[in-house]
């Protein structure tokens, strides 16, 4: 077994999938310093971050004005990965000034979304956000140390993940946001089903290590569950995944918000997400399938073409909210695919741009993500 087919968190290193297609050093460097450069301070029709104030700043949903937990924490991670510790702490400052809960049911999780003054627009959370949160606190302490309260960043991530499994045992009126019962993550911490695309086992295997030291069992059996989990969530010819699923992994019923029985943009980041663990911890080979079968429907589609699909793969009279986005998603699910569809993404990926327009928030993040991923430059941090 080479060093690579071990994953990045045993040897320390991380496949650059542009340069195995041929790209240099200096040209997928300034690739990801221009992609972040336009994402903070770009033109108006590409930035979503903005200032506020000397020691806060947003990643603004530019499709729903709004900042959302789950930008703010996926700003924080890019931010350390990019060894950017001033925008951190601007993203870090207001979560956890105008979002961040101190008391009651919801203590210590984060409204999930809010006015870009930080009025909060609803008080519950959304999981995805938290596991973020903590992952990129985590990863700050280790690379750039702890400081004073709120940069305690270590302290502050283990406070967010004690949450979100003891929820409610203090008689709160609480819940967590992982169901006891199968170690699985909830929609929301009242629902009784998942997101698929929620779940990161390979976040769940640093928890592990990282967490108070009483819960570290129940986050290696998090990743545990969650790798099962997808099997069941993912369809097994096309590999597409519905938004909300049941803890069997089927379709979870039409919402009084809408249907989420489908292929749709929070499904797009499950690609992202196998990819990720596949690459650091390759603990699982049914991955590397699931990432071809992926690829293989979306070959034939051209990026314009992307639609909302049903799980099975019929199409529905609907484009995709988000095309860029899921092209990002199918590029980084090479990390994991061998297939002869991955070098095809990769390429696709690199010659696409960032998203211009109002929708561009979800789809940038995404961009990003993968030009982190791909360029072997998401890493972890211990």
């Amino acid at each position: 077994m080479t060093a690579l087919e071990k994953g990045a968190y045993y040897t320390g290193e991380y496949r650059n999938l542009f340069k195995e297609l041929g790209y240099s050093e200096t040209a997928i460097q300034a690739k990801l310093e221009q992609a972040w450069n336009d994402l903070l301070h770009g033109d108006p029709d590409i930035r979503i971050y903005y200032p506020m104030g000397e020691d806060k700043g947003y990643f603004l949903d530019t499709g729903n004005v709004d900042v959302r937990s789950e930008g703010m924490s996926y700003g924080m991670m890019m931010a350390v990965q990019m060894n950017d510790k001033d925008i951190f702490d601007r993203l870090w400052n207001f979560s956890v000034t105008y979002m961040q809960h101190t008391e009651g049911r919801y203590k210590d999780y984060f409204a999930w979304h809010c006015k870009t003054d930080g009025t909060r627009l609803s008080q519950g959370p959304a999981p995805d956000g938290e596991e973020f949160f903590a992952m990129a606190l985590f990863f700050a302490a280790h690379r750039w140390g702890d400081g004073p309260e709120p940069y305690n960043y270590a302290e502050q991530a283990r406070r967010i993940l004690r949450a979100c499994i003891h929820q409610g045992e203090d008689g709160n009126g609480g819940s967590p946001m992982w169901e006891p019962a199968n170690k699985l993550i909830k929609f929301v911490p009242e629902s009784p089903f998942s997101d698929p695309s929620y779940h990161l086992p390979h976040f769940y295997e640093l928890f592990a290590l990282w967490a108070d030291e009483e819960d570290r069992p129940f986050w290696r059996e998090a990743a545990s569950a969650s790798r099962t989990y997808l099997h069941a969530a993912c369809h097994p010819e096309t590999g597409l995944s519905p938004e909300y699923a049941n803890y069997d992994g089927t379709p979870a019923e039409v919402q009084r918000h809408g249907d989420f029985r489908h292929f749709y943009s929070d499904a797009y980041r499950v690609a992202a997400n196998i990819g990720l663990d596949w690459a650091w911890f390759r603990q699982d080979p049914w991955q590397v399938g699931q990432s071809n079968r992926i690829q293989r429907f979306f070959r034939p589609v051209d990026v314009a073409a992307y639609r909302r699909y049903t799980i099975d793969g019929k199409p529905f009279d609907e484009p995709a909210l988000h095309p860029i986005g899921l092209l990002a998603t199918n590029a980084m699910a090479s990390l994991a695919a061998d297939g002869q569809d991955a070098g095809y993404f990769v390429q696709l990926f690199w010659n696409t741009p960032l998203r211009k327009g109002e929708r561009r928030y979800y789809d940038n993040c995404l961009y990003f993500f993968s030009l982190l991923a791909l360029s072997g430059s998401y890493r972890i941090y211990a």
